[in-house]
């Protein structure tokens, strides 16, 4: 019984982890779906347009029937941010990734999308919200990383050097008349560079106000729902501006069909459920370290079944986008734990009361539950009682001496 009981803590703790997990293979897989649809002929608008919506019809009746009742107050200041989330999480995000996508290849999208933990970086120095503070290993360590990292993303966009052939076959999905497309010329590359790099500012911002609406609004099915709603109202309407063919916006059983409706309803939907909840159990951080992970996917994908070539340029520039990548990540996640050691504790002695509160790793339902309250009353009554037995403790000793 203790060794099921110990088992399935260890599980627990490591489901943010295989949720994470899951959420790179499901990305990597919606790359290589975007990309067959981008080479059939599909508009980056429409698609975004198209995924948002599945999306959002998939979280919304999700929203409704399980957070019917645990559901906080309606603020403007949440549908605010539910707009901004959709902004730079959803519409204009999607648009200038699949759009260096279309321009590149799924690979070279894949690995800048990496840089999203030093841009954030840099745009946290540039608002105020970060200090370079060189002093420290930490602070050494993310100027260094993100250093790396962008060399890594212009040696990956402007040197490729020697193929590598890694595979004895090759299974090209591409159509017959698009594979003179498949080699991308260097304006496409430099252009689809830019639109991932303007993407990855995009997601950076996308974090760091998921991660304020997850404090005030800790319902992650409503969230959703509520920034895919909004990102597909912002995509559709931008796509009616520059797709007015009505023969793009159909949808047959074709692979246009089978790639936004699988991205809406997993990508945009059950994998930002778990991304903000994941989020909120580790923070924004904890969510950037499994990017990797999804380059290596996608890379693999991509040179079987997409005949995209791999160059020495291509896989030195994404080791060192990664080995930035993890400096960074190393130097914030020390910073964290040096923020933590310095609070200081405050027991008082002498006879007075003593009061300890354990703060919970869990995720914070204060508004959608009251199992928190609970919890933290038992704490505190628990605390109370180990301090008075302590207490009887050391009078019985101050008696016997």
């Amino acid at each position: 019984m203790v060794e099921m009981k110990g088992m399935w803590n260890v599980l627990h703790g490591l489901k943010p982890v295989l949720l994470m997990v899951l959420v790179q293979i499901a990305y990597a897989a919606v790359n290589v779906l975007y990309k067959l649809a981008i080479n059939d002929g599909m508009s980056v608008k429409v698609a975004t347009a198209y995924r948002l919506a599945f999306g959002s019809a998939f979280t919304v009746p999700l929203a409704l029937i399980s957070e019917r009742k645990k559901r906080p107050k309606m603020t403007w200041r949440v549908l605010f941010m539910a707009f901004l989330c959709g902004l730079f999480g959803g519409s204009l995000f999607q648009n200038l990734f699949y759009e260096s996508l279309a321009l590149t290849s799924a690979t070279f999208a894949s690995a800048l999308y990496n840089l999203i933990p030093a841009i954030t970086f840099v745009l946290a120095i540039s608002c105020g919200l970060e200090r370079l503070n060189l002093r420290a290993a930490a602070g050494r360590a993310k100027v260094l990383g993100t250093i790396i990292g962008i060399g890594g993303a212009m040696m990956l966009t402007f040197f490729k050097g020697a193929e590598i052939n890694i595979w004895p076959f090759h299974i090209n999905l591409l159509h017959p008349r698009q594979h003179q497309n498949s080699h991308v010329a260097p304006d496409n590359n430099l252009l689809g560079a830019l639109c991932a790099v303007a993407s990855c500012f995009s997601f950076a911002l996308w974090l760091t106000i998921q991660a304020k609406m997850s404090k005030e609004y800790p319902c992650h099915y409503s969230s959703t729902a509520m920034m895919s709603t909004s990102g597909a109202i912002q995509a559709t309407a931008f796509g009616f501006c520059f797709e007015r063919d009505l023969s793009q916006w159909k949808l047959g059983w074709n692979i246009r069909l089978l790639a936004v409706a699988y991205s809406g309803i997993f990508a945009s939907g059950i994998v930002v459920i778990i991304t903000a909840w994941c989020i909120q159990m580790r923070g924004p951080l904890f969510a950037s370290i499994f990017n990797p992970l999804m380059l290596v996917l996608v890379a693999i994908a991509g040179s079987l079944m997409l005949n995209e070539n791999l160059y020495v340029g291509s896989v030195v520039g994404a080791v060192l986008i990664v080995c930035g990548l993890y400096m960074v990540l190393w130097g914030k996640s020390k910073e964290m734990k040096n923020v933590t050691q310095l609070v200081p504790s405050e027991t008082i002695r002498g006879g007075e009361a003593i009061e300890v509160v354990v703060m919970s790793t869990a995720v914070d339902y204060d508004k959608c539950d009251h199992h928190n309250n609970q919890s933290e009353s038992t704490t505190r009554t628990n605390a109370t009682k180990d301090f008075d037995d302590l207490s009887k403790e050391q009078e019985e000793d101050d008696i016997h001496v």
